[in-house]
Parts: C-alpha cells; sequence; structure tokens
C-alpha cells in the first residue's frame, strides 16, 4: 500500500464531501491556545461557554489570564467541565508564556518546533494532543494532530491497531506527508468532522460516510 497516496485519496474525499472546515475558531493565536487546554474531556459545546465568559469580561489575553487567582479562573471556566484542574492547567501554560516569551507569542517566530514541542510537553497538564493543537492552529507549525477520531477512523479502516500509541498515530501521517500547515490544519479538521457525524463510536453511519471505499 502507499500510504502517502492512500492518505491524500482519503483527505481529498472528505475535502469534496464536507468542503474546507475552516477549523480552529478563534479570533486569535492565544484563543486557540486557551481553547486546547478547555476541550480536554469535553464537549466543544462546553468549550465555546467557557470562552465567551472570558470574552464577555476582555480576559481573552495572557496578562489579563494571568493577573486572575486560580478561583477565579475556575469559576468563569465552569462549563468547560473539570474546571479546577483546568484552571491549574491554564496558569501552567499562561507561566511558561511568561518565561519563554514574555507573553508575547510574535517571539516565538524564530523557535525551532521540535523544541518549542519538548517545551510544551514539559508544561504540568500539556500533553501531545494539547500540545501538537498549540503548535499547529496557534503557531502555524507542521505538527499533526491525533485525536479520538484519529485512532478510530485508522483502526477500524485496517491502517493502524487500535492500541496503536499517540506517537504512532501521529508519525503515520507525518513520515509520509510534506509537512503543510494548511494540509495538516485542514486534514486533522476533516477527520474531526467525519468522525462527529459519520465515524461514531457506538452506532457509526457508514453507508453515507465519504471514507466508505477505504472499508
Amino acid at each position: 500500500m502507499n500510504r502517502r497516496a492512500t492518505l491524500l485519496d482519503m483527505y481529498h474525499a472528505m475535502l469534496q464531501a464536507n468542503g474546507p472546515r475552516g477549523w480552529w475558531p478563534a479570533k486569535t493565536p492565544f484563543e486557540v491556545m486557551v481553547g486546547a487546554v478547555l476541550t480536554q474531556n469535553t464537549a466543544w459545546k462546553g468549550v465555546v461557554k467557557a470562552m465567551d465568559n472570558l470574552a464577555s469580561e476582555g480576559l481573552l489575553r495572557p496578562q489579563a489570564l494571568a493577573a486572575l487567582t486560580e478561583d477565579e479562573l475556575a469559576e468563569r471556566i465552569r462549563p468547560a467541565g473539570y474546571f479546577r484542574v483546568k484552571a491549574k492547567r491554564l496558569r501552567a501554560l499562561l507561566g511558561y508564556l511568561e518565561s519563554a516569551c514574555d507573553f508575547d507569542l510574535d517571539a516565538l517566530a524564530g523557535r525551532d518546533t521540535r523544541a518549542l514541542r519538548e517545551e510544551l510537553l514539559a508544561v504540568k497538564g500539556v500533553g501531545p494532543e494539547t500540545a501538537d493543537s498549540i503548535l499547529l492552529y496557534a503557531l502555524n507549525r507542521p505538527s499533526f494532530v491525533a485525536d479520538a477520531y484519529t485512532r478510530r477512523i485508522l483502526s477500524r479502516h485496517g491502517l493502524l491497531p487500535e492500541d496503536a500509541s499517540y506517537d504512532e498515530l501521529r508519525d503515520y501521517f507525518q513520515d509520509v506527508l510534506e509537512p503543510d500547515v494548511a494540509l495538516y490544519n485542514d486534514f486533522h479538521a476533516q477527520i474531526v468532522g467525519v468522525g462527529h457525524h459519520f465515524c461514531k463510536a457506538r452506532t457509526p453511519l457508514c453507508d453515507p460516510c465519504p471514507l466508505r471505499p477505504w472499508l
């Protein structure tokens, strides 16, 4: 099997069926970072409510968010679930941003992507999926995001075992695709769309799915 050809064919099938996804929905790179933490283990609608709470008070700026106490932050992000845990994780991320670039995200532009990823992974509460989401969607780095939908789709199509590690899932794409930010961005977004609408965990809708030819 030509893995690169297969992946690109699957991508174009999803793109043709759904059009460009335009993901991640945020106004600034910092908002993407906040959303990447808030979306851990929760539905996106809860994240939107939490982000709206922050935006309504003008808090979607790193300095403004850093000025809140942990309890104040937790209360505002309550709709995202696990709000006390996520408040700690956001404060840890803010601490990293302050020390790494004094909250100036543009100052990270010249930094090596691999080094940035290692630094993000060292932040308490930032796992591989969150780190890659920040790199790809906030910092425009070619770092493929592999999530639960990615695992489900690849395993159901016999491309990787269901127990494949995160790095195996990520490398399945990065080993053969060009390091293209726009492609990685929309490819992951297409996977999320297909996973949400068709490749459901319990009741998959295989017949109308654009990836049915690869079953």
